[in-house]
């Protein structure tokens, strides 16, 4: 009986919020005229990981606050009320995280009475960062895709295509993927053309990205070809001609070089008209000994008379023979 005279109001339930907001978690509770105890007000959380323990969030208990117990949530839990002897002991989490995740106990005391009541709190992540984008060759004829990709979002997502320009209708054959992250387009024409629109969706949010869609004629894709081979070769025959002019070049002064060495080499000093005089004479000497005197005479005459007058500084005496 002590039991049931403290009793809260406030149903357990389950509450979702998206990531960066503000949670309000309720609990409201009544009093009896036998609860004449002290009031204490605590909120406990059990992690969605099994594997820690229930965490003491914030405490009220002799007139004071305390909440500072769990350090990941300090300085982000806060009583709504600022009399929670009125019976308001409501709890906002701000800043919400996905570690925000698990379940929430707020406990009333007044003796003798004793309360609790439970609240699931989910967060979720909206979806944001959506990219729109064209997956292959926008060109007639050709089979390409048109994709969403949300950067990020708590699942499940939901996809919306829309058209904003020209007939305002999507094609007939894209209904089927109208829900979907991705359209396929097949035998693309300029009907297709224009801009689009995909919103996601889930249950905390929305996003929404546009692309331009712009189905052209085929390139002239042998013209680009044909036009490449031809570049290269040029480049090619450029390549080629520098090479030929760098070689040759080499070869020239290379063969300029060689030439230069084998004059340096081959040709001897010139000597003074004195030095070859005395060279002559003295091949005449030596000549003289080895002949025999019956030619000593003629060959003597003949000989001298080829020497310049100028190069001897006295004339030329005839040698004198021992007799045969």
């Amino acid at each position: 009986d002590f039991t049931s005279s403290l009793s809260i109001t406030t149903p357990d339930q389950m509450i979702e919020k998206a990531k960066g907001e503000t949670a309000y978690l309720p609990c409201k509770f009544t009093l009896s005229p036998e609860d004449q105890g002290p009031l204490d007000i605590e909120w406990l959380l059990s992690p969605a990981d099994n594997q820690k323990v229930d965490q003491v969030i914030i405490l009220y208990s002799g007139d004071k606050i305390y909440d500072d117990y769990y350090q990941d949530l300090k300085g982000r839990v806060h009583f709504t009320s600022s009399d929670l002897k009125s019976g308001d002991a409501s709890i906002n989490v701000t800043n919400l995280r996905l570690s925000d995740i698990g379940t929430y106990q707020c406990k009333v005391k007044k003796a003798p009475g004793v309360g609790n009541k439970k609240i699931q709190l989910t967060v979720l992540v909206k979806p944001s960062g959506i990219r729109c984008y064209v997956d292959g060759s926008e060109e007639i004829g050709n089979d390409f895709k048109l994709k969403c990709e949300p950067k990020e979002g708590s699942l499940p997502l939901q996809y919306e295509w829309q058209k904003l320009s020209n007939s305002q209708k999507l094609p007939t054959l894209w209904l089927p993927d109208m829900k979907s992250p991705v359209i396929s387009v097949k035998n693309a024409s300029t009907e297709y053309s224009g801009t689009y629109s995909c919103t996601v969706t889930n249950r905390v949010g929305s996003d929404q990205c546009q692309l331009r869609l712009n189905v052209v004629p085929p390139s002239n894709r042998a013209g680009t070809i044909a036009g490449a081979v031809v570049g290269i070769l040029l480049a090619l025959v450029l390549i080629g001609l520098i090479v030929f002019c760098c070689r040759k070049k080499r070869r020239e002064e290379k063969y300029e070089k060689e030439v230069h060495h084998d004059i340096r080499e081959d040709v001897p000093p010139p000597k003074s008209r004195a030095s070859t005089a005395r060279s002559y004479i003295g091949s005449n000497h030596s000549s003289l000994g080895s002949m025999s005197p019956s030619n000593m005479e003629g060959y003597a005459k003949t000989q001298y008379n080829q020497v310049p007058s100028e190069d001897f500084e006295r004339p030329p005496q005839s040698p004198t023979l021992a007799p045969a």
